[in-house]
């Protein structure tokens, strides 16, 4: 079954798709029912007070202000400008791509990698095979560990919650190489498994040498890549994604604050990670939700973490107040009445099991076209909640999305002789028709 979030990967992939607010003119909303046959840089001067009667003696110039940095920005190929290198920011709800800046152009993942060992070690957790008060020893090779650190013990027994808040909230190199080898035996080769359940969730771009996103030759990933690893990872595992909220966690009597700034300063962020290397600079992988709208913000190649917090921040509030989301139809809503081949009831009503939104500029009206695709009609007994066609929804600007139509009510079948005689009426007058 395919949903707006399962074909995410595919959805974001081509750029002509791209909702851009000049291209939204809306046409009426149709709901048909198909049976399926098949300004330049500015650098600011100050003046010094003369000295004398008509003579003048120029400061040097100082750094362009905020305001003209971003005046000045090098534009994305969707969306505002930006600071960062690179950037990419979704709605994952419907799959809405609101800005793009090489997303697809490879660059260091830094800590940012770590989001895929959490992945991993959620994974393993959410199938049984994992718990939260399981406890990994701790090597050398943890211990010794550089860069930013948990502070773990040589010889000592960690959790794994302490190890994953370790990674979240300390961004812990030390936790991750800990993490690999209980989960894997050694680093490397838990960096294969990340590697591959990267292919799995269609990250196509991304190739991890390490747990921690320390700098390695051939490792890589891209913007998008990682919206799609922050995306699966909040939609997967909506119980443990709570530990990316923590402000701050203390271990082994070392109190440290969560990096992710916008914790703080941006309503409604819940996640996710930031990372820093010097050849790729500072990046964010950020999430936040209001009134029930998601955003996701992927950023890289920022010089430091000031500029990193403010440009995310900015970024986050214009995606918010430039674009805003309509429901088409609510979770539950009926989307056509199907006819029903000997069933208690002529017709069952096909709902959508999920919301069905479109994000559009704010402040306009776009209406899309939706057909209902099915095979009709449909033989009784039907169940409800049974998977019975799709809703093909199509964009003004021709991008299309489809949405699972399901059976909102159980259809018995007719009794024996409520079947015979309407078979009779159907085959020796079914021509009248």
């Amino acid at each position: 079954m395919e949903t707006p979030v399962s074909c995410l990967n595919d959805l974001l992939r081509p750029l002509t798709a791209l909702l851009v607010a000049a291209s939204l003119a809306g046409a009426p909303l149709a709901t048909y029912a198909q049976q399926t046959e098949q300004p330049p840089k500015r650098q600011n001067q100050q003046q010094k007070p003369p000295a004398k009667p008509r003579t003048t003696t120029p400061a040097k110039p100082t750094g362009p202000s905020a305001a003209a940095k971003t005046e000045a920005l090098p534009p994305s190929q969707v969306g505002i400008g930006t600071l960062s290198k690179q950037a990419f920011m979704v709605d994952p709800q419907t799959s809405t791509v609101l800005l793009f800046k090489d997303a697809d152009k490879p660059m260091h993942p830094s800590s940012m990698a770590k989001m895929m060992t959490i992945y991993i070690a959620f994974e393993e957790i959410a199938a049984g095979r994992l718990k939260l008060d399981t406890r990994f020893r701790v090597s050398e090779r943890g211990r010794n560990m550089g860069g930013s650190r948990m502070f773990v013990e040589l010889g000592s027994e960690v959790t794994v919650e302490d190890l994953i808040r370790g990674m979240i909230v300390l961004s812990g190199n030390d936790a991750c190489v800990v993490l690999a080898e209980g989960l894997s035996g050694n680093e490397d080769s838990f960096a294969e498994r990340m590697t591959a359940k990267a292919r799995e969730l269609g990250m196509t771009g991304t190739v991890f040498k390490n747990s921690s996103g320390w700098p390695a030759d051939g490792q890589w990933t891209t913007a998008r890549d990682l919206a799609v690893l922050s995306w699966r990872t909040i939609e997967d595992f909506p119980k443990l994604y709570r530990y990316y909220a923590e402000l701050n966690w203390s271990y082994n009597n070392i109190k440290q604050e969560n990096r992710n700034r916008l914790l703080k300063t941006v309503p409604g962020t819940d996640g996710l990670k930031t990372g820093h290397t010097e050849e790729g600079g500072y990046g964010q992988a950020t999430s936040a939700i209001r009134d029930g709208r998601r955003l996701i913000l992927v950023v890289n190649g920022m010089t430091s973490m000031a500029e990193r917090a403010q440009e995310t921040a900015r970024l986050m509030e214009w995606g918010f107040r430039e674009s805003t989301n309509t429901t088409v139809f609510r979770a539950g809503d009926t989307v056509v009445e199907a006819p029903v081949w000997l069933g208690s009831l002529d017709k069952v009503p096909l709902v959508v099991p999920r919301p069905v939104q479109i994000t559009a500029p704010a402040g306009q009206t776009v209406t899309p076209r939706v057909v209902a695709r099915f095979d009709g009609p449909i033989a009784a007994p039907i169940a409800k909640g049974t998977k019975l066609g799709t809703a093909v929804v199509t964009l003004p600007d021709n991008r299309v999305v489809e949405y699972p139509l399901e059976a909102g009510a159980d259809v018995p079948r007719m009794g024996v002789f409520g079947r015979v005689s309407t078979m009779i009426q159907h085959y020796l007058f079914g021509w009248l028709s």
